[in-house]
């Protein structure tokens, strides 16, 4: 399937394959295995956006998970292909990054996952929270195409 039907546009992403280690004992993908997956395509959209992990460590700033939330929607399976999905939907420009995420079985085009990630800027020697770099304003703006279509959907 080629159209997918996106949740906002201009996604980042990276495809996936279910293999059979990702299978648990009800014969369908583990729900870690998608948090795998979205942490992986946030990993490779912060590299694409130009801040590499190695970067933030030269910085001594990083963003830490704060808060996940998670809607499992339907089950992947062994074999089964997928897309994830991304979005930076929040950037208060302080301390709190948000990001959106969407997972896609491309056979069908079915919605498997959507999530949204709250991150806080924080100070990696000391793991405490600390006002972003101006750089991190510069990589992880919003896009003003999904800003438009967040806003539409209010």
């Amino acid at each position: 399937m080629s159209d997918i039907a996106w949740d906002l546009p201009n996604p980042f992403v990276l495809s996936f394959s279910a293999r059979p280690e990702d299978i648990d004992g009800y014969g369908h993908v583990n729900n870690t295995v998608y948090l795998k997956w979205i942490d992986a395509v946030g990993w490779a959209h912060s590299d694409a956006a130009g801040m590499s992990a190695e970067q933030c460590r030269e910085l001594g700033r990083g963003f830490a998970m704060r808060r996940h939330e998670i809607d499992y929607l339907a089950s992947a399976y062994a074999d089964d292909e997928v897309q994830v999905g991304t979005w930076i939907t929040e950037l208060d420009g302080k301390l709190r990054s948000t990001r959106q995420f969407q997972i896609v079985r491309l056979s069908d085009g079915k919605t498997l996952l959507r999530a949204k990630t709250t991150f806080i800027c924080t100070n990696l020697e000391t793991g405490r929270p600390v006002r972003m770099p101006e750089i991190f304003k510069e990589v992880y703006q919003v896009d003003p195409a999904v800003a438009a279509a967040l806003q539409d959907s209010l």
